[in-house]
Order: structure tokens, then C-alpha cells, then sequence
């Protein structure tokens, strides 16, 4: 798919000719908050070009606005790692061009996206905003017009005292909070508050006024940005759970070219102690897959040879996760393998924060 799609200019209130008005680019990738309700009831795709018909609200923001749609618009439940890598390329072409970015996506695997493009996107200094909704426009209490107003305001905010970008993040907004990328997980299918920021506070919450947490924003050195192009598929999640059979656990570390698997854990990182369950983790390390150990937990975080049950993951040279995110390990562990590093090197990045998905 070509990275080089037409642009729309939507109608805003904002002076085009004043250099200092924020131009946001709204890329449409699918899902929900694309769809409308027709005469009939049923749901369809939204004509973007009349986007202001449908959230008329938008035409009231001091932003000068553009929309990337993608031709094929993809079902979250489909998206895959070089949808992810297209988006990214996406952004970078476009990068000198805008102020900030809102990515329009399902709710489904929202949380995978913005964890991905995390990593993708190094030096980042814009925002990227994720948004998406849990009902249609057009439906009556819908989510979409109020999620998407927000999630642009946020790319566009600036400090009080100067220009300097508020957010340069990867993030997801939803239901009035604002959450890192690396940071985010789906929580809710059947209630607005459909995402949750695990072991990390929310990087701003949007009430009367949008409040920031600016201590909690990640603000790095001024540098280049730059868009890797690989990731390594060869992954794999084991989740264990009691009565898991050795068969099982050879099924999933023994898939035909396996270079990496998350190992989700119970609470501080605790695992099996029978001799075939470290047999069987025993060979995957010997053959090169590299273990990131998790917890299942939702808070707290792994802390290996805190109990004898995890003892020997340190011997067998697995990774403790730390606090991070099964949606953000499964996400380093195709960005790092992907890079073509060193063993040492692997493991370094494996083990230490690169996107604020571990708390020092």
C-alpha cells in the first residue's frame, strides 16, 4: 500500500494564514468511530468528506484540520504488524508537515497499536494520539464526537508558558483519560471506560479543562525522528494456568521458527517448579527464543527469586518484565528481535525501559 494518499482539508474556524494555529492530521485507519447509522438503522462506513455533518463541533476548533483516510479501512481484530510499520511510515512522511497526529482505530487491539508505534517512533517530539469510540456516530449517547474533540485538543496543546509541545507521546485517549502508549490495555467491551493505565498514573484527564500530569510526561532530548522498518512476527504469549500440561507448553515454545515468547506468569513472576516445565524452558533458551517473563496481574510487578517458584528464571536466563504490559511486551519483543541486535544488546533493551513501559 503506497504511503503517498490524498489529503482532505476539513472546515475549521482557525486562520490558515496565522503561522502559529496547530495543524493536526487525523488518520482514519477503521473501526467503530468510522462508522454511521444510515436512514434504515444499519451501520455503514462514514463519508469522511462530509465528517463535519456528522461531529459539527469540529468545525469550531481554532485548528487547522486535515484527514489521511486509508483506502481499506481494517477491523482492529485484523490488524497485523505491517499495518503498523505502514502507519508509521504514514507519520514520518508526514511528520514536518503537521503539529500532531490523532489516529482514528478500533477499540479491540487499540492498546497493541499504540504500544507498537511507541516503539516504532524513536526521538518522537509530536504527539500521537489514539482514539476511537464504543458506539457509532449517529446513535444516540455515542462516545465518538466527544472522544475524538478531546484527543485533538490534546495533540494540539502547548505548554502555558511557550510552544513547547505538551504530550510527545505515543498515547490513547478514551473516556476522558489520556494513557501511554506502552501503558494501555482494554479493560471494558460493554461501558465507555474501555481502557486502563496499568501501574502508571494517566497522563492527563479531561474534565471542565483538560488537567496534565506534566511530572508523568516523558520529555527527551531533541533529536531526529526516526521510523524503524522492521519487526520480528516469530512470537509467541504462554499463558500458564494450573493443570497446564507439558504438551501444552512444548506445543507453544516448540512453534517452527519461535524467536521470542511472553510467559504471563502468576503475581510476582511465579511459575511451575516440575522438572518438565523448566525442561521445557531449558530447551527453548538453548535454541535461542528469548523468554520475557510477565504477570498476569493487572497491578504490581515481577520480581524474580522473590518466591522458589521463580527462582530459576534467573539461572535459565529468562527476562524479568518488571511492570510492564502484555500488550507492550508482546510488542518489544517483535521490535527489539527485529532490530538485529547482538545477544547483549538483546537483552539489554529487553530488560531496561525504552518507551515508559517499565518504572525505573
Amino acid at each position: 500500500m503506497s504511503s503517498d494518499l490524498p489529503l482532505l482539508a476539513l472546515p475549521t474556524l482557525a486562520d490558515a494564514a496565522e503561522p502559529t494555529t496547530p495543524h493536526l492530521l487525523i488518520i482514519y485507519t477503521g473501526g467503530t468511530v468510522g462508522m454511521a447509522v444510515n436512514r434504515s438503522g444499519e451501520l455503514v462506513p462514514m463519508q469522511f468528506s462530509r465528517l463535519e455533518r456528522k461531529m459539527p463541533d469540529l468545525t469550531r476548533l481554532p485548528f487547522r484540520l486535515s484527514l489521511l483516510r486509508l483506502p481499506n479501512p481494517i477491523d482492529s481484530s485484523n490488524v497485523a504488524p505491517q499495518d503498523w510499520l505502514f502507519l508509521a511510515q504514514l507519520i514520518g512522511r508526514h511528520y514536518a508537515d503537521f503539529d500532531g497526529f490523532v489516529v482514528l482505530h478500533g477499540t479491540d487491539t487499540m492498546a497493541y497499536s499504540a504500544a507498537a508505534l511507541s516503539y516504532i517512533l524513536e526521538h518522537l517530539g509530536k504527539p500521537v494520539v489514539f482514539t476511537g469510540a464504543q458506539v457509532p456516530v449517529g446513535r444516540s449517547r455515542s462516545d465518538a464526537q466527544r472522544n475524538l474533540i478531546t484527543a485533538l485538543e490534546i495533540a494540539a496543546a502547548r505548554h502555558p508558558r511557550g510552544r513547547t509541545v505538551r504530550v510527545p507521546e505515543v498515547c490513547v485517549f478514551f473516556n476522558d483519560e489520556l494513557i501511554r502508549g506502552t501503558r494501555a490495555k482494554k479493560v471494558e467491551s460493554q461501558q465507555f471506560a474501555a481502557f486502563k493505565s496499568e501501574n502508571y498514573p494517566p497522563l492527563a484527564k479531561a474534565g471542565i479543562s483538560l488537567e496534565f500530569s506534566d511530572k508523568d510526561i516523558r520529555l527527551l532530548p531533541a533529536a531526529p525522528l526516526k521510523v524503524h522498518t522492521r519487526l520480528e512476527t516469530g512470537v509467541a504469549v504462554l499463558r500458564l494456568f494450573p493443570g497446564i500440561t507439558e504438551a501444552v507448553v512444548r506445543a507453544v515454545l516448540g512453534v517452527p521458527g519461535l524467536r521470542g515468547c511472553v510467559l504471563e506468569t502468576y503475581g510476582s513472576g511465579n511459575a511451575p517448579t516440575a522438572r518438565w516445565f523448566i525442561n521445557c524452558l531449558q530447551e527453548a533458551r538453548q535454541r535461542g527464543v528469548w523468554l520475557l517473563n510477565v504477570s498476569q496481574c493487572e497491578e504490581g510487578r515481577v520480581v524474580q527469586g522473590l518466591y522458589e517458584t521463580s527462582a530459576h528464571f534467573a539461572e535459565l536466563g529468562i527476562i524479568g518484565g518488571d511492570d510492564i504490559t502484555s500488550e507492550a511486551a508482546i510488542t518489544k519483543l517483535m521490535f527489539v528481535l527485529g532490530q538485529g541486535l547482538s545477544e547483549d544488546e538483546t537483552r539489554h533493551q529487553l530488560s531496561h525501559n525504552l518507551r515508559g513501559e517499565i518504572t525505573p
